[in-house]
């Protein structure tokens, strides 16, 4: 993969390759909270600050309209989403990323995927035409549920 300035200073490397050491460590076959955990102890071993399970409120101009919940922010400008899946990662889990991404304004994010044979990742930066990909934020979204209809 070509070097690519994206405003991190590497950070993004780093990240990569603390996935790596916990990917060489525990190999695939484990949940994605095991891989994250694992991830936030390579992390905090290089130095490298993080949030995990960070809340995020999510706004639509000045309203802000729910939560998501982060994996991994790191450095308080890195979104790291992390999946444990047995299959190549498809547009749903990058899609994810574009939709934490545009709707939090930050502009870096990363899917690790712990569940192959060898780490598979990819970085990811919001897109251009960012409202297509707001209307998707209702998928990821925390927030009170409706109540269940009460029977007569």
């Amino acid at each position: 993969m070509p070097l690519v300035d994206d405003g991190t200073g590497g950070l993004t490397y780093r990240i990569i390759g603390c996935a790596m050491a916990a990917h060489n460590t525990l190999g695939p076959g484990l949940r994605e909270e095991h891989y994250e955990d694992a991830l936030a102890v390579e992390l905090a071993s290089a130095g490298i600050t993080f949030q995990q399970q960070k809340p995020v409120e999510v706004f639509y101009g000045e309203t802000g309209v729910g939560l998501v919940i982060l994996d991994l922010l790191v450095a308080e400008r890195i979104i790291v989403e992390v999946k444990a899946r047995p299959w190549l990662l498809t547009d749903d889990e990058v899609g994810q990323v574009i939709t934490y991404l545009t709707g939090t304004e930050l502009n870096v994010g990363l899917v690790l995927n712990f569940g192959r044979k060898s780490l598979e990742f990819k970085r990811i930066f919001p897109p251009k035409k960012v409202e297509e990909f707001r209307s998707r934020l209702g998928r990821y979204l925390v927030g009170p549920k409706e109540p269940p209809p009460v029977r007569q």
